[in-house]
């Protein structure tokens, strides 16, 4: 099942939807209170605005977690899950703008595969970690390189607003464990790789961060990117394709 946040036309208030064929049929209430029911009410994709799936109070993100993204930056691999947070306000969704900061000349895509936290979670073992997920979406993790390699930490690099475009649905019915993962710049192929290959899984992650931190409904945690990173410049079209989720598409502008 594919969850779509939008909005209807001549609306500014949000719904939750399900994503059939090429309507949105809404749900009676919200994904995170129990029991997802379709109503009656629909609307054709094409006439609707796609909106972030969820709205997190936070995100927590996963540094260095495929080998090859590591050795691709020199940097070596963290024996626990290197994580980091990203504010709401970085959060844009499918068809928004990327916006380039003017005090970074290296803004880079990072295409990864986001965990949508379905209910209060807090430390919760491995073996659980599923019941406490409502599903998995697309996430960018754009990232202003040359102030992450200046700062020697992650805050400023990652929290710019609209370094966190996520979407365009979240899949309730996945498994993350082998998915095809890839990343396109302007129609050309950037990375290409499969979440078989990050080093720590999604229920190793869920697991270590809630006994850090509790996690709320909506939070998303993203799980890192492989090898090919790569700036974007004004102008340019990134997309972050994840398989059985969709493709996660934004242009991007100069400050």
């Amino acid at each position: 099942m594919k969850i779509a946040r939008f909005n209807r036309p001549g609306s500014p208030d949000p719904l939750y939807g399900i994503l059939e064929g090429d309507n949105i049929s809404v749900i009676v209430a919200s994904p995170f209170e129990g029991l997802i029911v379709a109503s009656s009410e629909t609307y054709a994709t094409d006439k609707v605005r796609l909106l972030p799936p969820c709205e997190p109070t936070k995100i927590v993100a996963v540094g260095l977690n495929y080998l090859d993204h590591a050795r691709e930056l020199g940097m070596p691999i963290p024996e626990e899950p290197l994580i980091f947070l990203k504010p709401p306000s970085a959060v844009i969704g499918h068809g928004d703008k990327i916006v380039l900061p003017s005090m970074s000349n290296q803004v880079e895509y990072e295409a990864e595969l986001a965990v949508v936290i379905g209910k209060k979670t807090s430390k919760v073992n491995e073996s659980d970690v599923y019941g406490h997920i409502l599903g998995f979406t697309c996430v960018n993790d754009v990232t202003a390189r040359d102030l992450q390699k200046k700062d020697g930490q992650f805050t400023r690099s990652k929290s710019f607003d609209t370094f966190c475009p996520i979407g365009p649905y979240i899949e309730t019915e996945l498994d993350p464990s082998s998915l095809k993962i890839c990343s396109y710049l302007n129609g050309r192929k950037r990375q290409d790789s499969n979440t078989s290959n990050l080093i720590h899984k999604v229920p190793e992650l869920v697991s270590f961060i809630s006994h850090i931190m509790t996690l709320e409904p909506g939070d998303v945690i993203a799980t890192g990117t492989p090898f090919g990173v790569g700036k974007i410049e004004a102008g340019d079209e990134v997309v972050v394709e994840i398989e059985g989720i969709g493709r996660l598409e934004n242009s991007v502008s100069q400050e």
